[in-house]
């Protein structure tokens, strides 16, 4: 395993930031971690780096265990933090030459990394004259710098303008190649374009651990009706399978079942008996947004 997390627990104070958390990353995974603002997932990432240490449990990255052994790791992750630490009167190429010689990396692997993360045109410029999108890029050049195995990114792409999200998605994608890559965002549409598995943390425990095609098909499904006419909401409500309904406006419904079925034609059979006509029936897909919603409200 690349990442193997085990019964961790931190606390500040009286607040518990990690409830004994456990989970294990392959080798290859790249990872979502989700949670609301306060959930546990900087400190979490700030453990695996070895910035902070837990009060409970055991973690290892590539087999190195971080409490002993916090040398071996640093040189095995690339880390870009939340909030990324840079010397901003630095140019580019300086500021990647003092992290090339930190960890004792080729100067010609600069080159390799300003390309790779799209800083060619700006390269020639301090930090300090960057915009918040190609700070984000030197952070992350940063961190694929020394080729580490696991990039641990907490929110990668933030102050990205949509096209950059598009290219630094491919250079993260392209980066899960070969290495494990655990990230977290408050960009949904990035996990779902990027992560083959999502682990979701709410209050300092983990709600939420599966591969993200299971996470989000599953058996429920979200049927969005129009009717011709007013229909009766005890009537709907004996629907079978129904788990929850929402009038939208007007005679428009929202009907969530769960299901290995298509519910659509109970829905049209419905009316049918009940005298009502559909004007409209769609099936809704059920995307991450609501999933996270649902298991952190």
């Amino acid at each position: 395993m690349s990442i193997e997390v085990s019964n961790i627990s931190k606390h500040y104070g009286a607040q518990k930031a990690l409830d004994n958390v456990s989970f294990s990353v392959k080798k290859g995974e790249i990872v979502g971690f989700l949670g609301p603002n306060g959930a546990g997932k900087s400190t979490l990432m700030k453990i695996l780096t070895t910035y902070i240490s837990a009060d409970e449990g055991t973690a290892f990255v590539n087999g190195h265990d971080v409490s002993a052994d916090a040398k071996a790791v640093q040189l095995s992750v690339g880390y870009l933090p939340e909030h990324n630490p840079l010397y901003l009167d630095l140019y580019i190429r300086e500021y990647l030459e003092f992290n090339a010689g930190v960890y004792h990396v080729s100067k010609s692997r600069i080159d390799e990394v300003i390309a790779l993360t799209g800083l060619t045109p700006e390269k020639h410029k301090k930090i300090g004259q960057l915009s918040k999108g190609y700070r984000q890029r030197v952070g992350l050049a940063t961190a694929l710098l020394h080729n580490p195995d696991v990039l641990i990114l907490d929110e990668p792409t933030t102050g990205l303008d949509p096209n950059q999200l598009v290219e630094i998605r491919r250079v993260i994608k392209n980066a899960g190649q070969d290495k494990t890559v655990f990230l977290s965002t408050h960009i949904l549409q990035e996990v779902e374009a990027i992560c083959d598995r999502v682990i979701i943390i709410d209050k300092g425990k983990i709600v939420t651990d599966k591969k993200l095609d299971k996470l989000i098909s599953g058996t429920e499904q979200i049927i969005e009706v129009e009717f011709d006419a007013k229909a009766d909401q005890a009537a709907i409500a004996t629907l079978q399978d129904l788990t929850s309904y929402k009038n939208i406006s007007g005679n428009i419904w929202e009907l969530t079942f769960t299901s290995e079925d298509d519910k659509r034609p109970a829905v049209f059979d419905f009316a049918t008996a009940n005298g009502l006509k559909t004007l409209q029936l769609s099936q809704k897909t059920k995307d991450l947004e609501r999933v996270f919603r649902d298991v952190t409200k």
